[in-house]
C-alpha cells in the first residue's frame, strides 16, 4: 500500500487521495537510472550539480540559429510565478503550474499525457521546485512543504508526504535521487513576514533523506539548534532564537563517495548555527563530513528592509542583515585528478573547495555586494561542461554571464546582459518594469551556454567566447496547446534552460511581471 503521512485535516484528505490513487508504476523497485543518455530527468541536470547534458548534439553553434517555437502551454492567471522547472525524460516532461496542478506532456508536441491536482492532497499547494524522476516515479515538493511521488506514466498518487512541521515550510528545494532515496532541502516564508506583532522566528532549515519507494524519513539533519524563547521584541511578541537557515537550493551527491553537497541560508534571527554554509553530509546516515561558512555573521528578515525598524533588525545596525546566503546550486568537478565542489553566493562569490576535506581552493568575486537583499549576486545555479564552469549575476548592472577556468577560477570571458535588453522586443513598452538581470540558473551543451532575463529574452551564448548566438523575445501573446493564451515575461528563476532530445524549453513568467489580462507560459522550441 502507498503511505501517507499528515496531521489533522490534511492527513484524512491524505487518506481519501490513497484511496482515489493507488498503486504504483510497474517499472518502481527497478528503474535505478536517470532516464535515457539525452533526458534531462532532473533540476540538477545530473546527481552532481552539471546542468550540461553531454548527450545533446543536435542543437549546435551551427543550428542553434534555427530554433524556432513549436509548442506552448499557457497558464491560467493566478498572481503566482511560473517556477517549476521541467524534467524530460523518455519523451515526456513534467513540470508544475502556477494553479496547483503537475502536469505530464508529449514532450515534442505538447500533448497532454495526464495532469494531477494537488488540491487532492493538499489543498492550496503550487509546485514551485522543479521533480525528479526515477524508479518510475515523479518526485516534487510543494510550497506548504508536501512532497510527493506520482506514477510516472498515469499520475497517480504513489506516497504524498508532510515533511515540513512548521506552518511556514516549503520545498524551494528541487530533489535529487540517489541510491534508492530521494534528498530534497526545507525552507520557509517566515523570514518575509511584515508583522512586527509575529513571535519570530521558530522554523529550522533542514534537508532530509527519504525512502524513494516508502516515502519514509531515513535521516534529517537541522542547519540551527531548536529556537528558545529569549524574551520579546519591541512589540511585546516573543522572541526566538536561532532561527531560519532554510535550505533554498537543492542538493546533490557525489556517487563515488556517498557525499551530499548543499547551500544554505541565512539566519532569521540570533547568531549562531550553520547558516551560509555549503555542508558535505554522509548520504547514508545525513552525517557532518565537512562545513564551510562563508559569511561569519548574517541575520535577514523583510523587517530590516521597512523604515523604523530598530530593535526588530539587530543586524541593520551592526552591518550583517546581508542576506547573502546560498540560494545556488552546488557543481562538482575535475581537477587535475581531484574532485573539487563549488557554489555562488548572492554576495557575487563563487566559492570553490576541495570535494573530500572541505579546504578552500579558490575563490572568485564577480559582482559587487548589495547588502540587505543580496540581488546583484549568483541567485540560483552554474553549469559545468568539463571545461568551463558558467554562472551569471543577478541585478548587477547589468547581470552579466561568465565563464571560469575550474583550475584556478580566472574569468575566460564575461559578457553582459546586451544593453538593448530593455529597449527592444516586448519589454520596450515597459521600460519601469525591465531589468538587465539573470534571474535563471545557467545551462550547457556541446558549445553552447543556455541564459535567459528579466528583459523576457531567452539567449544562447558561445561557449567559447561568449558570443550570443540566439535569442528569442517572450513578452507576446503565445496561443497555449491547451486552449488558453499566455503571456511571457521574466524568464523563470527556481530554474533555466532545460535542453533534451532536440528540444529547448524554457519557462517564462518570474518576476518583475510584465503586465497582461493573461497568464504566463512554459515555451518549447525546437529545429
Amino acid at each position: 500500500m502507498p503511505v501517507f503521512k499528515g496531521r489533522g485535516r490534511i492527513a484524512a484528505m491524505v487518506a481519501v487521495a490513497a484511496l482515489l490513487f493507488s498503486g504504483t508504476g510497474a517499472a518502481d523497485g527497478a528503474e535505478e537510472s536517470y532516464g535515457r543518455p539525452g533526458d534531462w530527468p532532473t533540476w540538477q541536470g545530473d546527481r552532481t550539480g552539471s546542468r550540461h547534458n553531454a548527450a545533446e548534439w543536435r542543437i549546435n553553434a551551427h543550428t542553434a540559429g534555427k530554433l524556432n517555437l513549436k509548442w506552448a502551454f499557457a497558464y491560467s492567471k493566478t498572481g503566482f510565478p511560473a517556477k517549476s522547472q521541467p524534467a524530460v525524460v523518455d519523451g515526456s516532461i513534467y513540470f508544475g503550474s502556477p494553479d496547483g496542478k503537475f502536469h505530464a506532456l508529449n514532450a515534442k508536441s505538447g500533448a497532454t499525457e495526464w495532469s494531477f491536482d494537488l488540491n487532492t492532497v493538499d489543498p492550496n499547494g503550487v509546485v514551485i521546485d522543479g521533480p525528479t524522476v526515477a524508479r518510475g516515479k515523479v518526485f516534487f515538493g510543494d510550497n506548504r512543504g508536501f512532497l510527493y511521488a506520482l506514477d510516472r506514466r498515469t499520475g497517480r498518487v504513489a506516497w504524498a508526504a508532510n515533511t515540513e512541521p512548521h506552518a511556514a515550510g516549503m520545498h524551494t528545494s528541487s530533489p535529487v535521487y540517489h541510491n534508492g532515496r530521494i534528498y530534497v532541502g526545507a525552507s520557509s516564508g517566515e523570514n518575509i513576514n511584515p508583522d512586527r506583532n509575529y513571535p519570530c522566528c521558530t522554523f529550522r532549515g533542514h534537508i532530509d533523506a527519504f525512502d524513494a519507494d516508502t516515502g519514509e524519513l531515513a535521516w534529517r539533519h537541522y542547519t540551527v539548534p531548536e529556537p528558545q524563547a529569549v524574551g520579546s521584541w519591541p512589540s511585546g511578541a516573543t522572541r526566538f532564537e536561532p532561527s531560519g537557515a532554510g535550505v533554498w537550493s537543492s542538493p546533490i551527491i557525489d556517487p563515488r563517495t556517498d557525499t551530499l553537497y548543499v547551500g544554505t541560508g541565512q539566519l532569521y534571527s540570533g547568531t549562531t548555527g550553520d547558516f551560509d554554509s555549503l555542508l558535505a553530509l554522509d548520504a547514508r546516515s545525513g552525517a557532518v563530513r565537512w562545513k564551510q561558512q562563508v559569511t561569519k555573521a548574517d541575520t535577514w528578515r523583510l523587517l530590516c528592509g521597512f523604515p523604523d525598524n530598530d530593535g526588530y533588525c539587530p543586524g541593520q545596525r551592526d552591518g550583517t542583515a546581508l542576506d547573502f546566503d546560498i540560494g545556488a546550486t552546488p557543481n562538482l568537478f575535475r581537477v587535475n585528478g581531484r574532485t573539487m565542489v563549488g557554489v555562488g553566493q548572492k554576495s557575487g562569490v563563487y566559492h570553490a573547495f576541495d570535494a573530500r576535506t572541505g579546504e578552500v581552493k579558490w575563490r572568485r568575486q564577480l559582482s559587487v555586494p548589495m547588502p540587505g537583499g543580496g540581488l546583484s549576486g549568483l541567485q540560483w545555479g552554474s553549469s559545468y561542461d568539463g571545461k568551463s564552469l558558467y554562472m551569471a549575476t543577478y541585478q548587477a548592472n547589468p547581470g552579466t554571464l561568465f565563464a571560469l577556468n575550474p583550475a584556478n577560477g580566472d574569468v575566460r570571458w564575461q559578457t553582459p546582459n546586451p544593453a538593448d535588453g530593455c529597449t527592444t522586443g516586448g519589454a520596450a513598452k515597459f521600460p519601469n518594469v525591465c531589468r538587465l538581470a539573470h534571474t535563471p540558473a545557467v545551462s550547457s551543451t556541446h558549445g553552447l551556454v543556455y541564459e535567459g532575463s528579466n528583459d523576457g529574452k531567452m539567449r544562447i551564448y558561445d561557449a567559447r567566447d561568449g558570443k550570443v548566438l540566439w535569442t528569442f523575445d517572450t513578452i507576446r501573446d503565445f496561443a497555449g496547446v491547451n486552449g488558453l493564451t499566455g503571456f511571457g515575461s521574466a524568464i523563470s528563476g527556481n530554474g533555466g534552460a532545460v535542453i533534451a532530445d532536440g528540444m529547448l524549453y524554457v519557462q517564462s513568467g518570474y518576476y518583475p511581471g510584465y503586465p497582461s489580462e493573461h497568464g504566463t507560459v512554459l515555451l518549447a522550441f525546437g529545429l
